[in-house]
């Protein structure tokens, strides 16, 4: 964890906005602002997956490098804000995560629950549509967004068996390929809708794509396969061609409304 007097909320890669693509990463980071502190936890929470998506900055930034893509990544800890949640998801800010009491953030008032939404929560979401409408209006075609994660290999004692899952609601356009294509790789246990299921009203996806009809999806990659460099390159060198396949079809850069599984949007 890194500590900054001016903290920016985002970072912005730069990239080729005529390929019609942007990469996203929710939980890069596991920073907080000076004022912050520690949010009362130990070094060793920050290690874990509570804090930040283990792997996903890394894999991001490569993908970024070797497509010519630009991304955003969120430069917050999940702990302060979790910016892949709706503005009314009880889960936004966490007081309790996988065992761990966060002190920080309990009693949390509204003023500052609204501090955090202003002061984080929100450019980063502000740079996330702005990235994608500069896409859009670069190409004058629909763009497309992946948006890159990472979970955990066992949760709750329970181990888990793919090496990567795809996360979407109902627009199929891009999961559909993504899944088939990394599952040509017999090694490679594919996770359709899993370890999470990707219809989340008002996360990311929801607020930037599936409203917007732009074709979307989200990766996660198990942990202990993108702990260390040589595993962050191994995934971005599997995901690039994948990924630059289904920017290709003509299909993925038409507006089209497939709408939600949590409701009418």
């Amino acid at each position: 964890m890194t500590r900054n007097t001016l903290f920016a909320p985002f970072e912005i890669i730069e990239g080729d906005r005529g390929r019609g693509l942007v990469l996203l990463c929710d939980h890069a980071r596991r920073d907080l602002p000076q004022e912050y502190g520690d949010l009362g936890l130990p070094p060793e929470e920050f290690e874990r997956h509570i804090a930040y998506d283990i792997g996903a900055e890394q894999v991001t930034r490569k993908l970024a490098a070797m497509m010519g893509a630009p991304a955003v990544l969120a430069n917050f800890s999940r702990l302060l804000i979790d910016p892949n949640r709706g503005e009314d998801d009880p889960t936004l800010i966490r007081q309790l995560y996988d065992g761990s009491v966060i002190p920080g953030n309990y009693p949390m008032s509204a003023e500052e629950r609204e501090r955090r939404l202003d002061t984080f929560y929100r450019p980063y979401h502000d740079a996330v549509g702005a990235m994608i409408a500069s896409v859009h209006k670069e190409t004058g075609t629909a763009p497309f967004i992946l948006s890159v994660h990472s979970f955990t290999p066992v949760m709750q004692g329970r181990a888990r068996p793919w090496h990567a899952g795809v996360l979407w609601d109902m627009d199929h356009r891009a999961a559909w390929p993504l899944i088939e294509m990394l599952a040509e790789d017999k090694a490679i246990i594919v996770g359709d809708n899993e370890p999470y299921d990707g219809a989340l009203r008002g996360d990311t996806m929801y607020k930037h794509c599936i409203v917007s009809g732009f074709a979307h999806a989200l990766i996660e990659i198990r942990q202990d396969l993108i702990g260390d460099d040589a595993g962050t390159s191994a995934w971005a060198n599997r995901l690039a061609p994948i990924v630059d396949a289904i920017n290709s079809r003509a299909d993925i850069h038409e507006v089209k409304q497939f709408g939600s599984r949590t409701g009418p949007l």
